[in-house]
């Protein structure tokens, strides 16, 4: 199913690094992020909410356009 919030995902399991790209065109780097992690929010029936709840406060971040 679409995200309302998240257009794409792209995982480098070499960094652990999850790059988010918003559906408002922003793009974010989560940082250590483990494979695990990925795997089920990939899996998950609500993107942007298991973003919120498991990713957004426990992983740093870096916004990479402005």
């Amino acid at each position: 199913m679409p995200s309302s919030v998240v257009a794409k995902m792209i995982y480098d399991g070499d960094s652990e690094t999850l790059r988010i790209v918003y559906v408002s065109g922003m793009v974010y780097d989560y940082k250590n992020v483990p494979l695990e992690v990925y795997q089920a929010m990939k899996n998950s029936g609500s993107k942007g909410t298991f973003l919120n709840k498991h990713i957004k406060d426990n992983f740093e971040f870096e916004k990479i356009n402005d």
